[in-house]
């Protein structure tokens, strides 16, 4: 069975000033996106699933959906204030989204397989895909316990299987503005013990002796789940609204969900800590320094010139 991908898209991206899913950053005219797609298609995923608003869907169907005709199989996701579990409609005046958390928990009737989470936005690199890819298809998340490499069965424990591409901090930041990334915090063995949201992070506040070391491990919604997860994302989601929903930007997280998840013993998080060249498009004055680091990429022979 191929991985799916699932692409968090919903957002218009308010700090940048537009759709920054579709603005081209690649010699041929590519998004970020599409390099996402170029390289989960390398590492072996069949599908990839668009979480998107309705309110774009036209412009988003034609420009990035229908160019991977052919290619990958594409599904569409759409993530609104009233999709909500049973029993629950927005408070009147609320007009944020309901965050990352909510938008998977939007996908759970559309994904029966192994799965990845990104962002739209963000440049992982082709080995953090490559690492999602063996995760996902690998004896850690094989169903009954059945190991495909080598035909023996395995013993799984009671907690769902997960992972998460790791990134170092010092890597993950903008010349141009204060960035929000999920610090975490692993174990001897390799697994997430916890993510705390930190924001407001500033490239001079990294180095020796300074408020962060740069080394430090960082989240950035780049994940491997299985199905199991949106089992306890509805029970989460359920909470936080019972307990916030009148909150008018309170937001309903997706690492805060899975860090529920490890405390309580629903999951385990294997750290996949890679050596991806990450860029972010956090805000527009961010696109040169992403243009040219594409186009050294293309240069060195990572990526070809055109990729659909």
């Amino acid at each position: 069975m191929h991985p799916t991908l699932l692409v968090l898209a919903a957002g218009m991206g308010s700090r940048y000033g537009g759709l920054k899913q579709i603005d081209p950053v690649g010699p041929s005219g590519e998004t970020v996106l599409d390099y996402a797609v170029y390289d989960a298609l390398r590492a072996g995923f069949g599908r990839v699933v668009f979480i998107i608003r309705r309110d774009f869907e036209e412009v988003f169907r034609t420009q990035i959906g229908a160019k991977y005709a052919g290619r990958i199989a594409v599904d569409y996701v759409f993530q609104s204030l009233d999709a909500l579990p049973e029993g629950f409609t927005p408070p009147p005046g609320r007009e944020k989204p309901w965050g990352t958390g909510h938008a998977v928990w939007c996908a759970r009737d559309a994904i029966r397989e192994p799965f990845a989470v990104i962002n739209a936005d963000d440049f992982y690199g082709a080995d953090s895909f490559a690492r999602l890819g063996r995760f996902l298809t690998g004896p850690a998340v094989a169903p009954r316990g059945f190991d495909p490499m080598s035909g023996h069965r395995v013993p799984h424990s009671l907690a769902a299987p997960f992972a998460m591409v790791g990134y170092r901090l010092a890597n993950t930041l903008s010349e141009h503005g204060a960035v929000a990334r999920g610090i975490c915090a692993a174990g001897a063995d390799g697994r997430l013990v916890s993510i705390v949201e930190h924001t407001g992070i500033l490239p001079e506040e990294i180095g020796p002796g300074k408020k962060y070391s740069g080394a430090e491990i960082a989240s950035l919604n780049c994940w491997a789940f299985t199905p199991a997860l949106f089992a306890g994302l509805d029970a989460q989601l359920r909470g936080f609204l019972a307990e916030r929903r009148h909150e008018p930007k309170a937001e309903f997280y997706l690492p805060a969900a899975v860090s529920t998840m490890i405390a309580t013993g629903a999951a385990t998080v294997q750290v996949l800590p890679t050596e991806s060249s990450w860029f972010g498009v956090t805000y527009r004055e961010d696109k040169p320094r992403v243009v040219a680091s594409i186009a050294a990429l293309v240069q060195s022979g990572e990526y070809p010139a055109k990729l659909f």
